[in-house]
């Protein structure tokens, strides 16, 4: 007993091969954090306010650090995703209106994908809106039949290649901008100037800390990491987190050992992707607050790519709207893939990827079609998703704090404490930003 307990008790070490191996599914996750609306919301808020803004990223990307690695941990030790578990604990009716309200999310993520990947290609070959939503549609279709036909690493690859080019994309501008370093500096202080900035951060905070990459991420990791548990948990009766017992998961030794080096890669994964895409997106805020403070016509994406190419010259804006090009086919599909994990989750019903792609494409087309101002129609599916981050946020912070079901994996109180305030600060700006929106306080921008 002694033996075991200091055998659980010694750091776990995995070798460096070994990590790089299994890096992937917090670099498909980030990709929830890089997608066009993050392009909108940070491009008009470095236009609008400078560097005021700057804090609100730092601390989104935090955040998103947290979250992203609590929801992979409970998709490691359980065995399950967040939208499964959630379904098996809820009744029907609650677990219908939960799912009503993920799908929607889920819309909304989608609806800002495709409109970004219809805008890149405007601005790179003269396409029009319409026509450009159908070719990322379609493309989009290919990525997901990667994913359908030769399983989950080949699609993380495409996925992390696109990552790439999205990185590349944004951090160029940033090399040849003429940012004010000490302004960026004091933009890390949190301070508002006024309703409409609240308004701005709440739109960047959805862009940022994406709920369907919440419910997402605990499948990905489940779905990568799973075979390595199985041996252990076909061999463990103790191992009963999917069934409501009176006693709480206890892992063999060999099991907790395999999870708890999971976990320490997972804690890798999350670091490195959630890192590249908060300089990303930090990159963009920068570009905007150097190049596009008081230029007319930047409240749109198309406006902010002609300020960049008159400032930083055509080879940028290109590689800027390569990047864009990037974020909306990349973020589409893995959007995709996070609708048809909550419907299979919460519903216990599958539709085909490619079946679900036609039928989400929809009513961005419609958008896109009705001459809707696209970068507005962008911002305000932020603003959407920011609200729908408490209904992932909250039922994650209380079952990875559950010892019944995470057993000694569970959260010990001091990372409970900083779960439930990253819930109570996000909770808070929501509520905000609802009094704002009805009083119209908030209501400029369009």
């Amino acid at each position: 007993m002694a033996q075991a307990t200091k055998e659980r008790d010694r750091p776990a070490s995995v070798r460096p091969t070994r990590i790089i191996f299994l890096l992937g599914p917090a670099f498909v996750a980030a990709i929830a954090y890089v997608d066009p609306g993050n392009v909108a919301a940070n491009l008009t808020a470095g236009a609008r306010y400078g560097y005021l803004l700057v804090w609100v990223l730092a601390a989104a990307n935090g955040m998103a650090m947290l979250i992203q690695y609590q929801s992979a941990k409970l998709g490691i030790v359980t065995g399950e995703s967040l939208p499964e578990i959630l379904g098996r604990r809820m009744r029907t009716g609650s677990r219908r209106a939960f799912w009503v309200q993920a799908e929607l999310v889920a819309a909304a993520t989608d609806l800002a994908e495709v409109i970004g990947g219809a805008i890149a290609l405007q601005l790179l070959f003269g396409l029009p809106l319409l026509l450009g939503g159908l070719i990322v549609g379609v493309i989009s279709m290919t990525i997901l039949a990667v994913q359908s036909r030769q399983g989950q690493r080949p699609f993380e690859t495409v996925i992390v290649t696109l990552l790439a080019i999205i990185a590349f994309g944004f951090l160029a501008g940033l090399f040849v901008s003429p940012v004010h370093w000490g302004q960026a500096a004091a933009g890390l202080v949190p301070h508002f100037a006024g309703p409409d900035t609240v308004l701005l951060a709440a739109g960047m905070l959805g862009a940022t800390v994406m709920p369907h990459a919440i419910y997402l991420h605990s499948s990905l990791a489940r779905d990568r990491h799973g075979p390595s548990l199985d041996s252990y948990r076909s061999r463990s009766k103790k191992f009963t987190p999917q069934a409501f017992t009176p006693k709480p998961f206890t892992p063999s030794t060999g099991e907790f050992s395999a999870i708890r080096r999971l976990l320490v890669v997972t804690r890798w994964d999350v670091a490195a992707a959630l890192l590249l895409a908060g300089a990303v997106n930090i990159a963009m805020l920068l570009t905007a607050a150097a190049n596009l403070g008081g230029v007319s016509g930047t409240d749109t994406i198309a406006g902010a790519h002609a300020a960049i190419i008159a400032a930083l010259g055509p080879v940028i804006g290109v590689i800027f709207a390569v990047g864009l090009l990037a974020a909306g086919l990349a973020s589409t599909s893995v959007g995709s893939y996070a609708g048809a994990t909550i419907m299979a989750g919460l519903l216990k019903f599958r539709i085909p990827l490619l079946v679900r792609r036609v039928i989400t494409l929809i009513p961005a087309l419609l958008i896109l079609g009705l001459g809707v101002n696209p970068t507005w129609a962008l911002v305000l599916s932020q603003v959407f998703l920011s609200l729908g981050i408490p209904f992932a946020l909250i039922p994650l912070v209380r079952l990875t704090g559950d010892r019944m079901l995470m057993g000694p994996f569970a959260d010990r109180l001091p990372l409970r404490i900083a779960c439930w305030v990253v819930a109570a600060l996000i909770v808070a700006l929501n509520v905000a930003l609802i009094v704002l929106t009805i009083s119209g306080a908030g209501g400029s921008g369009g």
